[in-house]
């Protein structure tokens, strides 16, 4: 069972979380873009991750939602001029600073509550490498949607492995 407590704690505190993830991505040199990136937009993407974490980590959550929602956002971060290593990065940096401010809460003192973190921490590993994963391909897909239709390097790159078939 997850801890409800460690889950309550992360979105109980989702706007300091997403407050300290501004700051680190708006200073970051891997994240660049979101350097420049209006900070309302930024701030709101991250505090609904922090906000939502424990119905994104349920068990009830099928994969089918966060591919959807992920797929999406990777499309969307293409279109608005990010690379794709900076949205790897910043997705990554939302999980650092969860496990940060679990860490400096304290409340991880009994072999208990090192066990319900561990617990928490699978799921929350999974959930962002799920996101990782997804958002990957949705701005994977983006590119390829956007270059095949050229004829030049990039749109036979990704222009996908589908062959054309030869006409009689």
């Amino acid at each position: 069972m997850i801890s409800e407590k460690l889950v309550k704690l992360i979105e109980d505190n989702a706007e300091e979380l997403t407050k300290s993830w501004l700051r680190d991505v708006r200073e970051n040199p891997t994240t660049p873009t979101y350097q420049t990136f209006p900070e309302e937009k930024l701030y709101q993407r991250a505090h609904f991750v922090y906000s939502q974490l424990g119905h994104w980590i349920s068990r009830e959550t099928g994969k089918g939602e966060v591919r959807g929602y992920y797929l999406k956002l990777g499309e969307e971060r293409f279109n608005e001029g990010f690379a794709l290593y900076e949205v790897v990065s910043a997705i990554i940096l939302l999980k650092r600073h969860l496990w940060l401010h679990i860490l400096s809460d304290g409340q991880l003192s009994t072999a208990f509550e090192l066990y319900q973190s561990l617990e928490l921490n699978n799921r929350v590993v999974l959930f962002f490498d799920r996101a990782v994963y997804y958002a990957i391909i949705g701005y994977e897909d983006a590119v390829r949607n956007k270059t095949a239709k050229g004829k030049g390097f990039l749109g036979k790159i990704f222009g996908g492995n589908k062959k054309k078939k030869k006409k009689k």
